[in-house]
């Protein structure tokens, strides 16, 4: 195609997920013009974000900080609903059990510290909030209540949130191309200038990378996580190949945070390779399998290889995700009896749900392709003897329901494999996002070796490193990029204004 010169812009954003429509929108809110280009085509544009349940994680007080923000203030069980609070020393310390010892890094405390202000934010551009009342609450003496710090999403999930982000951002000016992926970018004396894409040459004041990591890239995965990797179901976009991380890197921009590190997660074996917008948005998310706690994972030698009930679901699927990936052909089996099949989510009654049921224990592991089943009925029988039945099963709190005497127990809501009939879901690792990245200056402009920034490079969202390591806290994800997209967003705008005094 004849190379043309567009624009001009002030400020181009590459993407067009959560993140780079944040940058996008608060540029237009300091009076910047904005062009955003898109890879893909209208039908799988925005990144991960609609793939998602749209669930984010930030600091609140209780329900008054939170009532303002919903789509709903007078849902009727909003009288009977304790969300508790979320403080900040509860997300410090919640950030701090995937550091593997790792003090708090400089990004995490930006995220927790400006949490609750982009959530805030992000509701006065139009996008309003519901209570997650299906996976995070549990009925309990007539009152809803909720668990493990994290209570809202957005209205119609991932979905709603990216139709929302798209039109506060073309309902205030911005400009959005489809088809159109940035393939390197314009340099000029040391300075990034514009974008090079199949539809031309797109010139600006800044330019922002806001397109997601390499999560869908095998080759890199293989490189930064480990071997196998290549194998593992990506959840979102076939998009996040990671072009805007090579092409920063090939400017020198420093690369920072856990490479090795990915949000990772368990997955429904017979999963498409990548996520499936042809499915209604509210199903998007029913291929992950995440009721483990609920019940047993057992490996095709027939052994257990995580703690289940280590903590709440949200704080460990994103490690148990890896872990699947860890073991022998990257696949495990979630058993459950009949005791919780009306507490599984409602993923395991997704119609493209793959399980099997039989109404004995035997039964069941002799339909089970693949797993040692005299190993894992030994394993299930010693499960069963190290149960404390002498402590309540409630699933509201980490309940201390556990086993005596296991090598690896199970430390909360442990219930003997015992009552028919039974069900094994086959689940594989899946990948969500990448946790390596560059790192940003404050206004999210993106930094060399030495410190100083790279002149008209700025970068949010999954390009961001330092946020995340051993694992992360569910619903962060989406809030880091609200985060640190509007301060990429502020921080280009101003940048653009200045250079024009």
């Amino acid at each position: 195609m004849q190379d043309r010169q567009a624009g001009p812009f002030d400020v181009v954003v590459v993407g067009s997920g959560n993140a780079a429509m944040s940058a996008g929108l608060a540029a237009l809110e300091r009076g910047a013009s904005v062009l955003m280009i898109e890879k893909a085509e209208p039908d799988l544009a925005g990144g991960n974000t609609a793939y998602t349940a749209g669930a984010m994680r930030f600091v609140y007080q209780g329900n008054d900080d939170l009532i303002p923000l919903l789509a709903d203030p007078d849902d009727p069980r909003l009288p009977r609903t304790d969300f508790g609070a979320y403080t900040a020393q509860t997300f410090e310390s919640d950030l701090l059990g995937f550091n593997d010892g790792r003090p708090l890094s400089r990004e995490q405390r930006i995220l927790i510290d400006e949490s609750g202000a982009a959530l805030r934010w992000l509701s006065t551009q139009g996008v309003k909030f519901e209570p997650i009342y299906a996976r995070q609450s549990f009925e309990k003496d007539g009152r809803f209540v909720f668990w493990g710090g994290l209570t809202l999403a957005t209205h119609d999930e991932g979905f709603g949130l990216a139709r929302a982000e798209l039109e506060a951002f073309t309902k205030a000016g911005g400009e959005i191309r489809y088809g159109c992926p940035a393939t390197g970018l314009i340099v000029e004396a040391g300075c990034v200038v514009g974008v090079e894409t199949p539809q031309g040459a797109f010139r600006a004041g800044a330019v922002i990378l806001a397109c997601g990591g390499f999560e869908s890239n095998p080759e890199l995965r293989t490189r930064f996580i480990g071997a196998g990797w290549d194998k593992a179901r990506v959840r979102g976009t076939p998009h996040n190949r990671g072009d805007g991380l090579e092409m920063a890197l090939a400017l020198g921009a420093k690369p920072h945070g856990f490479y090795g590190g990915c949000h990772a997660t368990p997955m429904d074996l017979h999963t498409p390779d990548y996520g499936n917008l042809d499915l209604p948005h509210g199903e998007r998310k029913h291929y992950r399998k995440i009721c483990y706690f609920l019940g047993l994972m057992l490996n095709a030698n027939g052994e257990r290889f995580v703690d289940e009930g280590k903590n709440f679901r949200n704080y460990t699927y994103a490690q148990f995700g890896r872990s699947i990936m860890e073991q022998p052909g990257h696949v495990a089996w979630q058993i459950f009896d009949a005791k919780v099949d009306h507490l599984l989510y409602s993923e395991y009654r997704f119609h493209d749900a793959h399980f099997v049921e039989a109404d004995t224990l035997d039964g069941l592991l002799d339909r089970l392709d693949g797993i040692d089943r005299a190993a894992a009925r030994r394993t299930i029988a010693d499960f069963n003897a190290a149960v404390d039945d002498a402590v309540p099963f409630d699933p509201t709190v980490k309940d201390g329901r556990g086993t005596k005497g296991l090598p690896l127990p199970k430390s909360n809501w442990a219930q003997a494999i015992e009552t028919g009939p039974f069900k094994a879901y086959p689940v594989t690792g899946g990948i969500t996002f990448t946790y390596g990245g560059v790192e940003v200056g404050e206004g999210g402009g993106v930094r060399r070796e030495d410190g100083s920034e790279i002149p008209g490079l700025y970068a949010c969202g999954e390009m961001v490193g330092g946020v995340f390591f051993n694992g992360y806290p569910g619903g962060s994800g989406l809030t880091s990029g609200v985060v640190f997209g509007r301060r990429a967003g502020y921080g280009a705008a101003a940048a653009v204004r200045a250079s024009k005094k």
